[in-house]
């Protein structure tokens, strides 16, 4: 099933057109011309303040006025204007075994309207000498970490950082030119203590990059958003849902919540559960009266995995690290919200997604079913057999 093209994809064109249109342009007015299928993401002073997917033709004027809110625009101009208060910032890595995708991503970095102090690449343990040789190249300090795992790296990166800030970004990342300028512009209240950024598709070739885009992208929308304690305290019941805040290839933190809270857990994320070692860790700030702020303005551009077993590979890996991250929570925090969600709100919505594949309804939101379930057991067996092991 995972080879097939789901069957509300099978009308698609591939590749999917990206357009970028100025909402200020001639094209977008009363006389504006008729656009086909693909996604349009509508820009304001180079920034984009919305987007919308057709499926056929539609007006492009018409597309804008219900894309583009006023809101969002104002926004952009306000962040634009506000003045750069905080710039003792490091730029942060990790990567492995993606020299190219590296490449591409420290090639966006010279551009940045705010040039980072440092810039650290840290090598989880890749074969060969290629990414070495590409971090030297770029100017970028190179540190090795043969432990695998991300977060392994990640800490790594954090205790090699020297300023006050921390942005981390992925290799398989291209960044907007006022990315680290406006993450660094978010924090501007004291109890803001981590800030996430909209992640755009770079590419949308193939069913799989449409599938992860249309299910499990990292976009969340256009519009700035502070989770802080009355989000956490509300959600707790049902388990504050930290996913929402962002997307580990786009987030910078304040030093200070390091020695407040600790560092990631390295029981999650690649080369350990699979994934969600961002969000643990954005819940633990949440559950320590902190703020995590999600800023639309600091944008940048994701480009997903092509091919349908190399997707199928990493939603088992992104529910595996999802049900170990809530199990870890639970570790952390005593929150029951946490085993609600494993024990009650999880099987209910595997048992929706299991009537709709019996009746052989092979959709994008289904056809990796299989693959998510396995995920999910796989996720709490590894924490459960690692439940007295220290976090890092």
């Amino acid at each position: 099933m995972r080879d097939l093209i789901p069957s509300d994809m099978k009308d698609n064109v591939f590749p999917v057109p990206i357009r970028y249109v100025d909402h200020l342009s001639d094209d977008v007015g009363a006389s504006a011309p008729v656009i086909g299928a693909g996604l349009v993401v509508f820009v304001s002073d180079g920034l984009p303040v919305g987007q919308a997917y057709i499926e056929g033709s539609e007006n492009l004027g018409a597309l804008a006025a219900r894309a583009v809110l006023p809101e969002t625009i104002q926004h952009a101009r306000n962040v634009m204007q506000a003045p750069i208060r905080n710039r003792d910032v490091s730029l942060l890595i990790c990567t492995k075994d993606r020299p190219d995708e590296l490449a591409r991503c420290l090639a966006s970095i010279p551009r940045q309207s705010l040039p980072p102090v440092e810039v650290i690449v840290v090598d989880n343990a890749s074969a060969g000498d290629d990414t070495r040789r590409i971090v030297e190249a770029s100017g970028a300090t190179y540190v090795r970490e043969n432990r695998v795992g991300l977060d392994y790296a990640r800490n790594a990166a954090v205790r090699a950082a020297k300023t006050e800030f921390l942005a981390f970004t992925d290799d398989d990342v291209v960044l907007h030119e006022r990315w680290l300028e406006n993450l660094m512009k978010a924090f501007d209240r004291p109890e803001v203590g981590c800030v996430t950024g909209l992640v755009l598709p770079g590419e949308l070739s193939t069913p799989a990059q449409l599938i992860f885009e249309t299910h499990w992208g990292f976009g969340r929308g256009y519009k700035r958003r502070d989770f802080g304690p009355d989000f956490y305290r509300q959600s707790a019941p049902f388990v504050a849902p930290a996913w929402l805040i962002g997307a580990g290839a786009s987030q910078a933190f304040r030093r200070q919540v390091f020695d407040d809270i600790g560092l990631f857990d390295v029981r999650l994320d690649m080369g350990a559960a699979g994934c969600s070692g961002d969000s643990e860790f954005w819940n633990r700030l949440l559950h320590h009266g902190g703020t995590c702020r999600y800023e639309p303005t600091a944008v940048s551009w994701h480009f997903h995995r092509k091919e349908m077993k190399g997707l199928a590979k990493q939603i088992r890996q992104y529910m595996s690290g999802h049900v170990a991250a809530l199990l870890v929570q639970y570790q952390n925090t005593g929150n029951l919200g946490n085993l609600w969600r494993i024990l009650v709100s999880l099987p209910k919505h595997y048992l929706q997604k299991f009537g709709k594949w019996l009746r052989k309804e092979a959709t994008s939101d289904n056809i990796f079913l299989r693959d998510e379930i396995l995920g999910c057991l796989n996720g709490a067996w590894y924490v459960l057999r690692r439940w007295k092991t220290p976090a890092w």
